[in-house]
């Protein structure tokens, strides 16, 4: 070890303790999750040292000089967290965009982001960013991804095993950004063959087989079979809903805000838990009601034929749009397979079981899309681990 010593240019961090304390206390959701921003917090707590932002030139020449001395080379951090506004077009055009800014960065740079950053803007007379959303790392088996250990996941190997859809879900359903998570292939192949292959493709395929819906159309709901206030059915003979499908429908209502105010938050995952624990519900109430034992020739029967497939339908419908940020492939096929057009899929439209209200529904009596087939392929465990195999 050799001890050596030089003259640098420092940024006065230290003056700037108070007005990041004050910054994060008045927008508690400045640095999310919120264990993060505690972290900032206990940070600047303790003794916050001045920052050294230059390097001398004849030690470091690949550097940017600093401007009027050019013995000196700014600090390659300095430099790149710059970034974020020239790219803006920063000093005069950068107003447009700054500080509505949302930094997405990892929780090993999170001093960088949370403490230097913000002080630097400060001292410019400029305003921190909006948001630092903050996740952590993908551990395989427990232990750390690394070189030295051969257990680094490639991710485009992933991809191609899985499929682009199917990777991506299974990253941001079992991401949780506050804490790391573990990766090995069986997970992954166990949660999608349980999520998306058997619960929502099993779904779709079964709701939209020929034997139970000859005429490939959305069917039509019937009010009395499924009246919006269960203590109707007493005096309605044709109710044939129970207090569980009435949780259905109260449960994929209120699906999009939720979802929606996850997806805003950053917690990407606990969406699509809802979503997945929505799907369940669903299947529940098509096998609870067996609408393959229903018989045609009676009317009555096939009025509730009908409502259960609507029911059934009007669900998937729901799933597909908000699954569109997530899986936006199957979610096109799922969609498309339900006759939902291109400007019918947005959230703010998104209206569920529009009959149940009393109010019209368009996609009633809509002749369906093509079968677009599977909706995603089971994946074998045993070609899984073989491949993985031959990569090693």
């Amino acid at each position: 070890v050799h001890w050596t010593k030089e003259e640098n240019y420092m940024f006065r961090l230290s003056a700037f303790r108070g007005p990041l304390q004050d910054w994060l206390r008045d927008n508690p959701g400045a640095v999310s999750p919120a264990p993060f921003q505690q972290h900032v917090l206990r940070w600047l707590d303790e003794e916050l040292p001045d920052l050294s932002v230059s390097r001398e030139r004849s030690r470091l020449q690949w550097g940017i000089p600093v401007p009027g001395d050019p013995t000196q080379t700014i600090y390659v951090w300095v430099d790149a967290l710059v970034n974020y506004l020239s790219v803006l077009g920063y000093p005069e055009g950068h107003g447009g965009w700054w500080p509505a800014a949302h930094h997405v960065v990892g929780k090993d740079i999170l001093k960088f982001h949370a403490l230097y950053w913000p002080a630097l803007l400060l001292a410019a007379g400029l305003a921190p960013p909006e948001r630092i959303l903050v996740h952590s790392h993908w551990t395989v088996r427990g232990q750390k991804m690394s070189k030295s250990l051969g257990n680094v996941v490639d991710p485009a190997s992933c991809v191609g095993q899985y499929g682009v859809d199917g990777f991506r879900y299974f990253l941001l359903r079992q991401g949780v950004p506050e804490r790391d998570c573990d990766y090995y292939d069986e997970k992954v192949v166990k949660l999608l063959n349980s999520e998306l292959a058997d619960a929502l493709g099993g779904l779709l395929n079964r709701s939209t087989a020929p034997s139970i819906n000859p005429s490939n159309t959305y069917p039509c709901f019937s009010e009395p079979c499924f009246p919006k206030d269960l203590d109707s059915r007493e005096t309605k003979s044709t109710g044939r809903a129970s207090a569980e499908d009435y949780e259905l429908v109260a449960a994929v209502a209120s699906l999009p805000a939720q979802v929606d105010g996850y997806f805003e938050s950053f917690q990407i995952y606990k969406a699509l838990e809802c979503i997945a624990q929505c799907v369940r519900q669903t299947n529940s109430f098509f096998q609870r009601h067996k609408p393959w034992k229903l018989d045609r020739r009676d009317a009555a029967e096939q009025l509730w034929l009908d409502t259960i497939l609507h029911v059934t339908l009007e669900c998937l419908r729901v799933y597909g749009t908000l699954l569109q940020p997530v899986v936006p492939h199957m979610a096109d096929r799922l969609l498309s397979r339900l006759a939902v057009g291109p400007g019918e899929r947005g959230l703010s439209s998104l209206t569920f079981l529009a009959r149940y209200h009393g109010k019209p529904c368009p996609f009633e009596e809509r002749q369906l899309g093509p079968d677009t087939g599977i909706l995603f392929q089971r994946l074998k465990k045993s070609e899984t681990t073989q491949n993985r195999k031959q990569e090693a």
